[in-house]
């Protein structure tokens, strides 16, 4: 398979499962046969383009032109390339997990379900090897429209509400706020393209930068800075598979993608100093410390997983407003190690609920004697996004924290150790609590269904595995950050 044709294929696979899903809907066994199949397929094109991109190749696919100089267009750099490894092989494991857990739920409505999954699958692809701002911004949207269902899956009063709030933040902000700082990217710098280094340089004053900074920052609502997060906690409500697809595989990882991507692609690591990006990291260290006080707070597990999100999400932003080689470092590697941590948690999140009903943190008491492995899972999948050894997520906290000192932001370095604490604090007491507190003698559950289980061992397992075969993402990361080997 050429590069090129990957490329093509890692758009078109998942759409045209998504065709097959809705075609075999009657056949239940069939249909997740071929979401399976798409998935696996997907990620076989994904990693045919691992090698090319590390030898230093950036294959190149043009579709055509909206206007003259305006093609829809895909282009593979290392940080798409991250995204799309990440993003393809979460999709396996949310395909088995989902089979356990829709199952295991009765949920209705489970074709529509599979199709729109696999729709969002595409629309990522899309956005990781988008070309140029155009083109990420057509597939933003287009994943903002396919998971809109997804979000409002239940169809009760309470999923609508959710799902309106869902749907006006993200295209509001899109609308308002990120179109024109496309448009006028285009005005000021004649391209679109992405391209290391910028495309402002020169061509736009430190507070003219700063003007189109806040327009990307808050139009890229995805990335869940305060105060346009509120989509994400309202999203919730949706099922649980639908949790991970939002916090781990495609949502918010496109977010956090887009941040990175506009910051180093378009405005460029050295063009532009504080008068540009030195307010950014005060909204983002706020927004962690501000979202973890709420994760601390709340007692649904769901609710206090989403706040989780909100904060590590601006791990990211933060690592990347500091412009220094290995913070950049540190938000490419944070978006992989977030992803495995987190889906792994959301992923134990819905096994309780599908194997006992219980979806608040106070109801677990004892509850990892009935099911060891999925807490035991949960306690790895909290390890990580803590920043403990050896778990992932203390890998790419490892280069955020050198990258704070690297660059003199103690500030930083001072939130981005307080939110440690916090993060400490809202997860270790729920792993406390489920093996070391005593049990409700009325539960006679088990494990959820197999498939579920399955899954969240399996990305538990990735979680701990990453840091040891972390060659490739490391240099991915590090060629996105220009960082010294």
């Amino acid at each position: 398979m050429t590069p090129e044709l990957a490329i093509l294929g890692a758009v078109a696979i998942p759409a045209a499962g998504a065709v097959g899903v809705a075609a075999c809907g009657r056949v239940p066994n069939l249909r997740e046969t071929v979401t399976l199949v798409a998935a696996a397929l997907l990620f076989l094109a994904v990693a045919t383009l691992v090698s090319p991109v590390l030898a230093g190749a950036r294959p190149s696919v043009r579709l055509f032109e909206i206007i003259p100089g305006l093609p829809i267009a895909f282009e593979v750099e290392p940080l798409g390339m991250l995204f799309a490894l990440v993003a393809s092989s979460l999709w396996i494991a949310s395909s088995v997990y989902s089979i356990g857990y829709m199952r295991g739920n009765n949920e209705a409505h489970q074709t529509r379900f599979y199709v729109c999954f696999a729709l969002s699958l595409a629309a990522t692809m899309g956005i990781a090897f988008a070309g140029n701002l155009i083109t990420l911004f057509l597939f933003y949207e287009a994943l903002t429209l396919v998971t809109y269902p997804l979000v409002t899956h239940h169809g009760d009063d309470e999923a609508r509400r959710g799902g309106r709030l869902y749907l006006g933040l993200l295209l509001g902000t899109s609308i308002v706020l990120l179109l024109p700082a496309v448009i006028a990217t285009w005005s000021i710098a004649g391209t679109l393209d992405f391209t290391p280094g910028g495309i402002l340089a020169g061509k736009v004053s430190e507070g003219g930068a700063a003007l189109l900074l806040a327009l990307y920052m808050f139009g890229i609502g995805k990335a869940a800075l305060m105060p346009v997060h509120r989509w994400l906690p309202a999203a919730m409500v949706a099922p649980t598979p639908v949790s991970a697809l939002l916090h781990a595989v495609a949502v918010v990882k496109a977010g956090a993608f887009a941040v990175v991507k506009v910051i180093v692609y378009v405005f460029g690591t050295t063009a532009f100093g504080p008068e540009t990006f030195g307010w950014l990291p005060w909204v983002a260290g706020f927004t962690i410390l501000a979202a973890s006080v709420v994760a601390l707070r709340a007692d649904n597990l769901k609710r206090r997983l989403a706040y989780s999100t909100v904060s590590q999400l601006s791990y990211i932003v933060l690592a990347a407003a500091l412009l220094a080689p290995l913070s950049i470092v540190g938000a490419a590697l944070h978006i992989a190690t977030h992803a495995f941590g987190k889906i792994t948690l959301f992923f134990a999140a819905g096994a309780i609920y599908t194997a006992s009903h219980k979806t608040e943190v106070s109801q677990l008491d004892g509850i990892g004697r009935r099911m060891p492995w999925t807490m035991g899972a949960f306690t790895i999948g909290a390890l990580s996004i803590i920043g403990i050894p050896p778990a992932a997520g203390f890998f790419s906290k490892w280069f955020m924290f050198v990258g704070t000192v690297e660059s003199g932001q103690y500030l930083a370095l001072a939130v981005l150790a307080l939110s440690t604490l916090l993060n400490a604090a809202y997860f270790l007491p729920i792993v406390h609590a489920a093996f070391f507190r005593g049990q409700d003698r009325r539960d006679d559950h088990g494990e959820a269904p197999w498939p579920a289980v399955v899954a969240l061992v399996a990305t538990a397992a990735a979680t701990l595995a990453l840091p040891f075969f972390a060659d490739v993402p490391l240099e991915l990361a590090g060629q996105v950050g220009g960082a010294p080997k």
